[in-house]
């Protein structure tokens, strides 16, 4: 070669290949349909993760989500979680070295990695505690900025921000590292460990959200978990929501409630509240997505014994009726919304 290609380039001929990368890089993985499906990315056993084989439907092949973490990206972006602790120019040596372009790979071909199967999930969780842990409060931030924009002021020690945080490479195929500043939330399980960080990537220029493909991204594992916010009570209800803004609008409505955002509709279903929880109020997006992860935690929790109620915006989501409404106004729906349902508010 004249000169060394993209990753771009590279990416679209693995993706050409998509199947052979598989097998080569995933042998305990296997085909259904039009995807290869394995546990995660270090090639466990299992179905979270699934790679597109062939492009369809607008959706490009060689394309991956991770449905135990929310990683997702492209087939260089597998391969450097595969190598796990390999330079990217480490990675990108091995994929020409697939393709047939270089003289060896970075790694025996036999065995890419030689790890426990738990050591990427591990790795991913560290690398996501480091970076909450490297954050500053959000008060007077660009992060402050964002959710005051959207009128929420409920807070708390579950965001941080940072003003540089790596970003992975969109659909540019861009080589050059890039950083971003970010609102970062801390993502914990029922005993309050952390498994992961949340990042919403920020325009400066804006305030809002990074005009980027997915500027909410996940890091380390979601499964089961959430962000969580606690009002210094000891109450035994809980508000579990979707979306970060959406669950914190609701909190900003009802401030003397505890709040978990699953970030996701998937996620919600999934769900495992903390065992001293006795009563889920469910604030879910008003679709049809929201409507039925709402319709799988529900049957969760009633086989748990813990009683639920559903909590409906008039709008799609609660951030669009406190912005359409006002705080005052959304107190007063959600309060009716919960009177309705013929359970007792605790402490009121």
């Amino acid at each position: 070669m004249s000169a060394r290609r993209s990753i771009a380039d590279l990416s679209a001929d693995l993706a050409d290949r998509a199947e052979s990368f598989c097998r080569q890089y995933f042998p305990k993985g296997r085909k259904q349909g039009n995807y290869w499906q394995v546990g995660d990315t270090s090639g466990a056993k299992g179905q979270s993760l699934a790679i597109r084989l062939q492009a369809q439907g607008g959706r490009k092949a060689g394309s991956w989500t991770d449905y135990a973490t929310g990683q997702y990206g492209d087939l260089i972006d597998l391969l450097h979680e595969r190598l796990g602790s390999v330079t990217l120019k480490e990675t990108l040596r091995e994929a020409r070295s697939f393709l047939g372009e270089a003289p060896c790979p970075a790694v025996p071909r036999e065995t890419p990695r030689a790890e426990r199967p738990d050591a990427a999930p591990s790795k991913r969780i560290a690398r996501a505690r480091k970076l909450f842990a490297a954050g500053k409060p959000v008060l007077g931030t660009l992060a402050a900025t964002y959710l005051q924009g959207r009128g929420i002021t409920r807070l708390g020690p579950a965001l941080r921000y940072h003003p540089r945080v790596f970003l992975r490479r969109g659909e540019d195929g861009s080589d050059t590292p890039q950083s971003s500043p970010a609102l970062l939330a801390k993502i914990t399980d029922n005993r309050g460990q952390v498994t992961g960080c949340a990042r919403f990537y920020l325009d400066p220029s804006t305030g809002g959200l990074a005009e980027i493909e997915n500027p909410k991204r996940i890091l380390g594992q979601l499964l089961g978990h959430a962000i969580s916010f606690w009002s210094g009570t000891s109450r035994t209800d809980l508000i579990v929501g979707e979306g970060l803004e959406n669950t914190l609008s609701v909190g900003t409505a009802l401030p003397e409630f505890d709040l978990a955002s699953c970030l996701t509709a998937t996620h919600l279903g999934l769900f495992i509240p903390p065992p001293r929880i006795k009563r889920i109020w469910i604030a879910r997006d008003n679709d049809e997505v929201g409507r039925n992860g709402s319709i799988r935690f529900r049957n969760r929790l009633e086989s748990l014994g813990i009683t639920c109620g559903d909590l409906v915006p008039n709008m799609g989501d609660f951030n669009g009726d406190l912005r359409a409404f006002g705080k005052d106004a959304l107190r007063r729906s959600l309060l009716k919304a919960m009177k309705a349902q013929g359970l007792e508010i605790e402490g009121g």
